[in-house]
This record gives structure tokens, C-alpha cells and sequence, in this order.
């Protein structure tokens, strides 16, 4: 359902993204966390990019999906490489959706807030010939196209969020190891279309950098795990407010330590601020006091 009116709304939004919950290895303190957070709060919709699941298997799914519906918020659910099945190749190749059923009205829905929509924008495949495992992203011409067709048929002004769960960057600056194919275009046609950011996961660590493009900057959110799979900071999801032109980005975690901390290996060359890969990327705000979780 598209907005009925492209006037901007003064009204604040808060979205929460989150990613990488990785159920089967999910951590139940910090899943608790975060629907205590949902529950208390009421932001106006939920962004999950992605993983929701270690193996993609059928328990994994039903505890994923129950978590999911409990929500009772506006969600949009990205598919994450660790989500289409492993094990039963017939399975991933001619129905890979299948067990995200219970929630599948969900699963890369666009989400229509006043005066803001956040678009999803497929970067996992069944298969690619070009390289094994097929755990990074890969944004195909089919993809793009939808992604595209959906942000040009929103209201002229509608601020536009797409939700992937790759980051788009294609290559990585200190080895040139190929991650998103097709990310470098891609990043150029989004800053072309005036995306306020793009979300996506699969880093497990939170991340807010801006990178130049030809058609312009390119703002790129990153949000971190609520699973036992952390790897240089604890288990967090963000916190996004937008108010008009301006978005802010807190990155809250656990264990409620400063978020400069948050670290990101594949930090592209044009990068704003410059940074090296495994330093603090741009700060993503401060962890606001939070209640104990509810068990």
C-alpha cells in the first residue's frame, strides 16, 4: 500500500533494526532484551535484515517466527544468507521461502510510515556460479529492478529507507576480496535516487558510515546480533529516530558500553570519515539507560 499523500510528516519516527538473531545459536538474554525494548517502547516498525536462523532449520524456523509474531509491531523481515536451507538442495533451489511461511507477509515487505517507506532489496541467491560457499551478497539485475520499481512508485518527497542484508560494498580494501557483487552500481543507483540509507546485518557488529558515490553520498547502517556470534562488540541492535532530513542512529547493546567501539572489517576506501579496516567506523551514538530485560 503506498502513501496517500507525498506532504512530509513533522511527526519523529523510531524504527528498530535489528539482525542476525541466528536462532538455534541466539542468545535468549539478548532476545529477551530486545522484545522487552519492543514492548515497552512502540516503535513505529522493525527492521530485521536478515539471518534469522543458524542452519535454516524447521526448529530454528518455528522459534524465529514465534519471536516474530510476538511482536506486535509493523515488521519487514530481510532474507539472510543463513536462511535458505543447507541440507535439502531440492529445497533451496525450487522453494527456498518455504519455511518462512507463519510469517510470510512479512518477509521483504515494503513498510509504508508517514512520509517515509522502507524498501527491501534482495542480496542472498539460491546459487553462484561464480564462487562457493554462497554466504556473501550478490545483487542481481532482477533484484535491483524490483527495488527500483518500488521506489519509483512512491510519492514524490517519500524518504526512503531499503533494507538489505548484505552491505553493498563489493569489494574489501585491503585484500580486494570480492563481497556484494554488483554492489558498487548499486550504491551508485540508490545515492542517484536520493536513499536516505540503506540497512543491512551481516557484519554482527553495528556500523554508520557514509561513502561517495558517482550520483552522490550514500549514508550505509549496519546493525549488530542479537546471537552468541559476536565478534568484536556485544549483542546490540539500533535504534534509528528521523525527524525531516535528519536521522540518528544509537547502536544499544547489552552490555551497555559506549558504542565508539563498534568495529567493521570491510571499510571501502572512500569512506566518510577515512578509516582502516578493524577501526572504530563513525560513532553511532551513546547507549541511552535501559531497563533490565524481562524474562
Amino acid at each position: 500500500m503506498n502513501l496517500e499523500t507525498s506532504a512530509p510528516n513533522p511527526r519523529s519516527l523510531k524504527l528498530f533494526h535489528l539482525s542476525d538473531i541466528h536462532f538455534g545459536l541466539e542468545d535468549p538474554e539478548a532476545i529477551a532484551w530486545a522484545k522487552d525494548c519492543i514492548a515497552r517502547e512502540k516503535p513505529d516498525a522493525v527492521a530485521i535484515t536478515g539471518d534469522l536462523t543458524m542452519r535454516a532449520r524447521h526448529p530454528e524456523f518455528a522459534a524465529a517466527c514465534g519471536w516474530i509474531k510476538g511482536l506486535n509491531v509493523p515488521v519487514t523481515v530481510e532474507v539472510g544468507n543463513h536462511d535458505i536451507p543447507y541440507f535439502n538442495l531440492y529445497q533451496r533451489f525450487f522453494d527456498p521461502y518455504r519455511r518462512f511461511k507463519a510469517i510470510e507477509r512479512q518477509v521483504e515487505a515494503q513498510l509504508d510510515l508517514p512520509g517515509l517507506a522502507i524498501v527491501p532489496l534482495r542480496t542472498t541467491t539460491r546459487a553462484q556460479w561464480q564462487r562457493f560457499p554462497w554466504s556473501n551478497g550478490w545483487v542481481t539485475d532482477h533484484a535491483l529492478r524490483e527495488t527500483l520499481a518500488a521506489i519509483d512508485a512512491l510519492p514524490a518527497g517519500t524518504r526512503v529507507l531499503v533494507a538489505a542484508h548484505h552491505p553493498l560494498i563489493e569489494r574489501r580494501a585491503r585484500d580486494n576480496k570480492l563481497l556484494t557483487i554488483n554492489g558498487t552500481r548499486t550504491m551508485e543507483i540508490l545515492a542517484g535516487r536520493k536513499v536516505t540509507a540503506v540497512l543491512s546485518g551481516h557484519i554482527h557488529d553495528a556500523f554508520d558510515l557514509t561513502s561517495e558515490t558517482p550520483a552522490g553520498p550514500l549514508r550505509m547502517i549496519g546493525a549488530g546480533t542479537l546471537s552468541k556470534r559476536i565478534r568484536s562488540t556485544p549483542p546490540s541492535f539500533n535504534e534509528i529516530t528521523i525527524t525531516g532530513d535528519d536521522i540518528r542512529v544509537v547502536a544499544r547493546n547489552l552490555e551497555h558500553v559506549p558504542t565508539a567501539a563498534m568495529q567493521i572489517d570491510e571499510v571501502p576506501e572512500n569512506a566518510l570519515p577515512p578509516r582502516e579496516p578493524g577501526e572504530p567506523v563513525a560513532p553511532v551514538g551513546a547507549v541511552p539507560p535501559v531497563d533490565p530485560p524481562v524474562h
